[in-house]
């Protein structure tokens, strides 16, 4: 909605410009009528419309040629005034005042005209007939209003008619030569219609127009005009209603109904409430809602995000096999003025055997998108309807910030859930087929990707003493020359050799000393392609005396060769390390002995899982009075007693692990 309006008065001298402004101030004829009055700005307080509004008058008589132009320029709406018993005053009208006004506006941005038939007190005819023919010719001119400034007569109309022109134009809406609204309104209809059609069936039930109509006019429909306004649809579309609901077609008819009747108010507002500027176009301030992120902090979609994005995914898969096909990704996107994700998305995130995005996928690319780039995901989530249906006041509310990783690291425990690993390695160490087996690929599934569709990241979960954290890979380019600072900014370093390459960990040990020997960085060496025979490395000292010597875990052996999905072993090593950087675990095995193996499969254990429900069911259950009270007091000290044993597990094993 616009700040203020600015309405200009033009015409020939004596047609009454002034007298006009004058009765609607002080609500009187006014005796005395001076060449020009000055600006008057009437409060918004008293305006229907609630906006700030300036009248501005014109003088031939005290005003130069360039002092016009200069007002014809500032002006939001102008109002041509000729007399209704002067013909020659209608003649200019288009003779002079319509072509001089074109002259000085964009042609792209025609502002709004009004012609204003004053002194209809005067004569007994309407001058309608001959303006009438005006209004065809010039799409700019919104209507004609006939008035009296010496009875009064629509005074206040006319000022209403000009404000509603600049707040509520029907230029943009509805093209009056064909009769229809125009491409760009019923384009951004569609994806109202849409957005509002929460089951994506094609037809807005009652609940839906319930909410369609309560988020955009703050009142419910009464069951009534629920049915008046169906039964209008039907006398007039053939497709407007279907089954008890109102279609895209029948939603379009009832816009073009208002607009007709001169109630652009009502679409208007709906488009407003949807984002939409005067050009239809979504607002750069709907889109990109104000979000401070201090430094050292990352960006996370939070748990109502996490249910909103869930029911838009349920809601475009429509065979219920939990992936999105590509029609049904392009349908989801069909609200957004161009296609976001390409190819690429499909070797960045998990997908079926087809190819098609799960639903663990599409979380997996938001949250991704959400944490490299997070303008970009309020923008998605706008295009969504994220502050509509969700009914927050923007999408900023989605977003997480976290805490600065330096006061994690200060406080040694973080609430974070997506954590960064780079990637790096010598040309043909690995790297790629490391990011694909993120996602669960083998080598027979890499090599059916095209490479101009591989992707520089790949992100999937992964569990760490039972909770679920987002693993993002980032695979960087072998050049030292190419890498920049952002390139060794991570929670945890990744550094692949190729074991069966002579030369290849010299590349992880360079890397190393000139980025992360200060240790602020964890690091973990992958031994990649095990599964080809091992050569000696060209080093001066063995991978795994590199790794002692800095104090960093064995290398990990890894292959992508196996008949399945690849295991997952490093992967949760990785995240391990970058959830808690503080703690050097010396310990990255999976020898089921040692102190780490034993307390993380206990804390993954079946029986601790169990164990954790039975409890919370015990004390939160409704019945709890009817349940056998000694049966329950045994089994609570046993599931206590194991609850205990399980926090003395985990300490005893981070204070073995950890050091200073």
């Amino acid at each position: 909605m616009r700040k203020d309006v600015r309405i200009l008065l033009v015409g020939e001298p004596k047609v009454g410009k002034t007298s006009l402004i004058m009765s609607l101030v002080s609500e009187e004829f006014p005796d005395v009528v001076p060449y020009k009055v000055e600006e008057i700005t009437i409060p918004a307080d008293v305006t229907p419309e609630r906006v700030p509004t300036h009248i501005v008058d014109y003088s031939e008589a005290e005003q130069t040629d360039e002092q016009l132009y200069q007002e014809i320029s500032k002006a939001s709406v102008i109002c041509i005034v000729y007399s209704v018993n002067n013909t020659k005053s209608i003649e200019k009208v288009t003779s002079h005042w319509i072509p001089l006004i074109n002259e000085r506006t964009d042609k792209d941005s025609r502002v709004p005209l009004i012609l204003v038939g004053n002194k209809s007190d005067l004569v007994e005819h309407s001058s309608m007939d001959t303006i009438l023919p005006i209004m065809n010719k010039y799409t700019e001119i919104e209507t004609c209003v006939e008035c009296s400034a010496k009875n009064l007569k629509n005074i206040s109309e006319l000022f209403y008619y000009a404000q509603k022109a600049v707040l509520h134009p029907t230029g943009p809406l509805y093209c009056l030569e064909q009769k229809e609204m125009k491409p760009s309104c019923v384009k951004a209809l569609k994806r109202i219609f849409k957005v509002s059609d929460l089951d994506n069936d094609g037809i807005l039930n009652d609940n839906e127009l319930n909410f369609f109509q309560r988020v955009c006019f703050n009142t419910p429909l009464a069951p009534q005009a629920l049915e008046d306004v169906k039964s209008v649809v039907r006398k007039n579309t053939a497709d407007g209603v279907r089954e008890e609901g109102l279609t895209l077609q029948g939603f379009l008819f009832l816009h073009t109904l208002f607009i007709q009747r001169g109630r652009h108010e009502t679409t208007w507002a709906v488009l407003r409430h949807f984002g939409y500027d005067d050009d239809l176009e979504l607002h750069q301030d709907y889109l990109f809602p104000p979000l401070k992120i201090p430094p050292d902090c990352s960006t996370e979609l939070n748990h109502n995000a996490s249910l909103f994005l869930q029911g838009v995914f349920e809601k475009h898969d429509k065979d219920r096999d939990t992936a999105l096909s590509s029609e049904e990704v392009k349908d989801l996107f069909d609200v957004f003025p161009y296609m976001p994700w390409g190819p690429d998305v499909n070797n960045t995130v998990c997908t079926n055997e087809l190819g098609w995005i799960t639903y663990q996928g599409f979380l997996s690319q938001w949250t991704l998108t959400t944490y490299l780039d997070v303008q970009r995901c309020l923008e998605y989530l706008g295009y969504l309807g994220y502050s509509i249906v969700a009914e927050q006041e923007s999408q900023a509310v989605a977003i997480t910030v976290t805490r600065a990783k330096a006061l994690d690291l200060q406080k040694r425990q973080t609430q974070r859930s997506v954590f960064l690993c780079n990637v790096f390695g010598g040309p043909g160490s690995g790297k790629s087929g490391f990011l694909q087996a993120l996602l669960g690929r083998n080598l027979m599934r890499q090599k059916s990707i095209r490479e101009e569709h591989k992707s520089l990241y790949s992100i999937n979960t992964a569990h760490v003493y039972g909770q679920e954290k987002y693993l993002l890979l980032h695979e960087i380019f072998s050049d030292f020359d190419c890498m920049s600072e952002s390139d060794l900014s991570c929670d945890v370093a990744c550094l692949i050799y190729d074991v069966s390459n002579p030369c290849s960990f010299e590349y992880c040990a360079q890397v190393f000393k000139q980025c992360f020997e200060d240790g602020k960085v964890p690091c973990m060496v992958v031994a990649a392609k095990a599964d080809l025979p091992e050569e000696g490395q060209q080093y001066c000292v063995s991978p795994v005396e590199f790794c002692r010597r800095h104090k960093m875990p064995p290398p990990q052996t890894f292959t992508c060769n196996t008949a399945g999905p690849p295991t997952k072993d490093v992967f949760v090593k990785l995240t391990t390390m970058a959830t808690y950087p503080h703690a050097r675990l010396r310990c990255m095995c999976t020898c089921n002995r040692c102190t780490f193996c034993l307390c993380q499969n206990f804390l993954n254990s079946e029986l601790l899982h169990t164990v954790k429900a039975k409890l919370h069911a015990a004390v939160f259950s409704r019945h709890m009075a009817q349940v056998d009270l000694r049966n329950s007091a045994v089994w609570l000290r046993a599931s206590v007693g194991a609850a205990l044993f399980a926090v003395l597990g985990f300490t005893v094993y981070r204070l073995l692990v950890r050091t200073r």
